[in-house]
């Protein structure tokens, strides 16, 4: 029968093939904790975070102990950290950010977010001076993660944003040089960053949402994987559409999961439940790769013609099949390829296969962007404007979701190795060519917004 197939096949997800709850995100509202009072703000959102999150983690712990099901990160996001502290200094701004990382690390979560600005049309004081505190917030924390909205399809691209940011990815690797510029993987740069995500760096708690949320995110390339091989090893005669709606199928199956955890998890926080983010997201772990399945799909090296043209399929499937299966589908929800979180994707880089020029065309068809790429330390920070110029204005002529996470790798040179730890992986350095463009970033202004953008 029908129904003992899907869960025979649900079991085998969770037992050998790496289905997992990727994240749970907390979102809390801190507007009502704003005050002129630095002392004060402070004290109050640590107060509601520790109220409101006290007990994520063990929820999380024994929801997933019920059903089976992993969850790997409990996180929380909160409102976006230039508003809330709109008014305060640079100092201010410094102590809030710690304030959220205390917060965090005494509830037990891996990560929180929301140290964020919105500034794709232009930038306020305060947005200016968060993106000022970034080198030393992000280098000085350990939970705490940031991200930029630096460009929308309706607004165009703040290049005047873009050039203070490759500053700050220049000093932020430079302060954790010893970590091979660790601070830099928890800033995420975007073009129509989603409300709802749930995947850091770039989650936070958006304007329209709930004054608590739960937002969750379900990965597992690996099972994605092993339905193409059970698949194409049935014997049966399979072209590429059999094999979309084979992706299809498993990831309804993923999303209906995932669902099961968030509304569970959310009824005992007491909290709303936003979103379901079915989104493939990999770990350095052989087995859970996007990568892995490009090739299980008969890519032979990733990077080879015919790349792009599988992201776009699988992205499409996933999206599709997450759709069919809740009505509460949201955040990013298809394929990211992070270069250093993926095994594959860093072997094929380090064979040469994948260059930056490849990937950028990849990014044209996936949900995120360039995600944890490494680059030569000596990479200029107008080299790193136009690289995030480039990969955003994808995003924007699209109308979807595209970031950078970029990493200029202090004292390292391309070909030699930048090695992260734990689920931020390592990968190959990659070469870029580095000054070409530096006349046209620094002309600065914002590139106006798209024809398309009249139709929305």
């Amino acid at each position: 029968m029908k129904w003992v197939e899907d869960i025979l096949q649900t079991v085998e997800m969770l037992q050998s093939e790496h289905l997992d709850v990727r994240a749970v995100s907390l979102g809390i509202d801190l507007f009502d904790c704003a005050d002129r009072d630095v002392d004060r703000a402070c004290r109050l959102a640590k107060e509601k975070i520790l109220t409101k999150a006290a007990s994520l983690v063990r929820v999380c712990e024994t929801v997933s102990k019920r059903y089976g099901i992993p969850i790997v990160n409990k996180r929380v996001a909160v409102s976006p950290v230039s508003d809330v502290m709109a008014g305060h200094d640079y100092a201010g701004l410094v102590k809030f950010a710690h304030t959220l990382d205390e917060a965090a690390a005494e509830i037990g979560i891996d990560f929180i977010g929301g140290y964020s600005a919105l500034v794709h049309k232009g930038m306020t004081v305060s947005d200016r001076r968060l993106i000022e505190t970034l080198p030393e917030v992000l280098s000085e924390t350990s939970r705490l993660c940031a991200s930029v909205n630096a460009a929308s399809t309706k607004s165009g691209i703040n290049v005047d944003a873009l050039l203070l940011l490759g500053d700050v990815w220049v000093e932020a690797a430079r302060r954790t040089a010893d970590s091979d510029g660790f601070a830099c993987c928890k800033l995420a740069v975007f073009a129509n960053m989603p409300e709802d995500n749930p995947f850091m760096a770039g989650a936070y708690k958006g304007i329209g949402e709930p004054d608590v949320v739960v937002n969750i995110g379900v990965s597992g390339p690996g099972v994605v994987k092993r339905a193409i091989e059970r698949l194409l090893q049935s014997g049966r005669k399979c072209d590429l559409g059999t094999v979309a709606e084979e992706i299809k199928s498993t990831a309804f199956r993923v999303t209906r999961s995932g669902e099961l955890i968030g509304r569970e998890v959310a009824k005992a926080l007491g909290a709303e439940f936003g979103i379901v983010d079915l989104s493939l997201a990999p770990t350095p772990e052989v087995g859970d790769s996007v990568g892995e399945i490009f090739e299980a799909m008969g890519i032979a090296r990733v990077g080879a013609p015919g790349t792009t043209a599988a992201v776009a399929m699988l992205n499409d499937a996933v999206k599709k099949g997450g759709a069919f299966a809740s009505s509460s589908v949201g955040g990013l929800s298809g394929a990211f390829i992070p270069l250093s979180e993926d095994a594959c994707l860093a072997r094929a880089a380090e064979a040469g296969h994948l260059s930056l020029e490849k990937l950028e065309a990849m990014t044209s068809v996936c949900s995120v962007g360039l995600d944890m790429i490494a680059l030569p330390g000596d990479t200029s920070p107008e080299t790193l404007t136009a690289i995030a110029m480039d990969e955003l204005a994808i995003g924007v002529v699209n109308n979807k979701t595209t970031s950078v996470r970029l990493i200029p790798v202090p004292n390292k040179k391309a070909g030699e190795r930048a090695v992260f730890g734990g689920l931020f992986g390592e990968c190959p350095i990659l070469p870029v060519p580095n000054g070409g463009s530096d006349d046209f970033v620094r002309k600065a202004g914002r590139i106006p917004a798209p024809l398309i953008s009249l139709n929305n």
